[in-house]
């Protein structure tokens, strides 16, 4: 007999703000080869001399200043959002992190312990990249092929322009925006442009034209960034905001490889200098605040922006535990169940 269930996939949080666990989480998350895309020697060495001396300390004094009294609000949050999930399906519902805890080869092993045999995995990324989408679901198909190869799954594709994703991040932030914003800025989690290169079948489209991401390619299913502008369109399209009111840039650049661009702490300073006094800021890569919303840009961003003659920057919350985000991911496991179900 068939028993399904649904796995929700995020990317994870430290253990807590010491410096010993931030370099722990540190570690695994940058020794990911799809996160640092180079060979395993170069990796090891880059950690070992450049990031992990100092970045941890650096890390965990960020980590402490968005840190409740319940743990990291990455992790809190999904835990609140797997429970609301939980009570609209009928199905069981697990969580798990790509780094950190509760694990990806922890939580799959108690799947497999409880008799699963179709699982639904849900990664909570709207867009596709190498170093979020991408590696969450080849670590969790790992666990599955090594124990339990014979358990049937499916996949939540990246959601980036679904009706429904969107009109919950339109729901989600309309209560944040006011008519006296002088701008709305998309802040998306910035991508190493090589990765961007990388996804690329063809080899002979992303970046390498102008106009790459406006002219219609196969490519696209896989290209973050034209995802991403696909999102922000979409979400003009249904709030009604003019194109003139937004801007959009990337953020979280790590090393000194081209990250794609324009980078959102130089945008930050760029708006003050010009004149621009009141900016609200939405970062919709993210469905789950965290450190680069809460610290990177709630608190950072702000004193960017302010530093340079801005008056106001906030925050716009990710969508969290809105309802209509649950029901995004509610409905989509309802669908999934038909489908199992008639199978049987």
């Amino acid at each position: 007999m068939s028993k399904a269930a649904t796995l929700l996939l995020n990317l994870g949080s430290p253990n807590s703000t010491s410096v010993s666990d931030v370099r722990s989480y540190l570690d695994e998350f940058l020794s990911d080869e799809r996160v640092l895309d180079m060979p395993a020697w170069k990796r090891k060495l880059i950690l070992k001399l450049f990031i992990l001396p100092k970045r941890p300390a650096e890390s965990a004094e960020a980590y402490e200043k968005v840190w409740t009294d319940q743990g990291s609000p990455l992790v809190v949050i999904s835990k609140e959002q797997h429970e609301l999930v939980s009570q609209q399906v009928d199905m069981p519902v697990f969580l798990a992190m790509r780094y950190g805890i509760p694990s990806t080869a922890d939580v799959m092993a108690e799947i497999i312990a409880q008799g699963i045999t179709d699982l639904f995995i849900m990664p909570l990324y709207p867009h596709y990249a190498m170093s979020s989408y991408e590696t969450a679901v080849v670590k969790a198909m790992e666990e599955i092929n090594t124990h339990a190869p014979s358990m049937r799954t499916s996949i939540l594709q990246p959601f980036y322009q679904d009706d429904d994703y969107i009109q919950a991040l339109v729901d989600s932030a309309t209560p944040h925006l006011e008519e006296d914003d002088d701008l709305l800025l998309f802040s998306y989690h910035g991508i190493p442009e090589r990765h961007v290169q990388l996804s690329d079948p063809s080899h002979a489209h992303c970046l390498v034209r102008k106009d790459c991401c406006d002219t219609p390619h196969p490519c696209h299913a896989t290209c973050y960034r034209h995802q991403c502008l696909a999102t922000t369109k979409a979400f003009l399209k249904k709030s009604g905001i003019p194109e003139e009111k937004i801007a959009i840039s990337f953020q979280s650049r790590l090393l000194k490889a081209p990250w794609l661009g324009p980078y959102t702490d130089f945008e930050l300073q760029r708006f003050g200098k010009e004149g621009i006094k009141k900016i609200k800021v939405i970062c919709p890569s993210f469905v789950t605040d965290c450190l680069e919303t809460l610290e990177e840009i709630g608190m950072r961003g702000v004193e960017e922006f302010t530093s340079t003659g801005g008056q106001s920057l906030s925050l716009v919350p990710c969508m969290n535990d809105h309802p209509s985000w649950i029901q995004f991911l509610s409905g989509r496991i309802n669908q999934w169940q038909e489908t199992v179900d008639g199978r049987k």
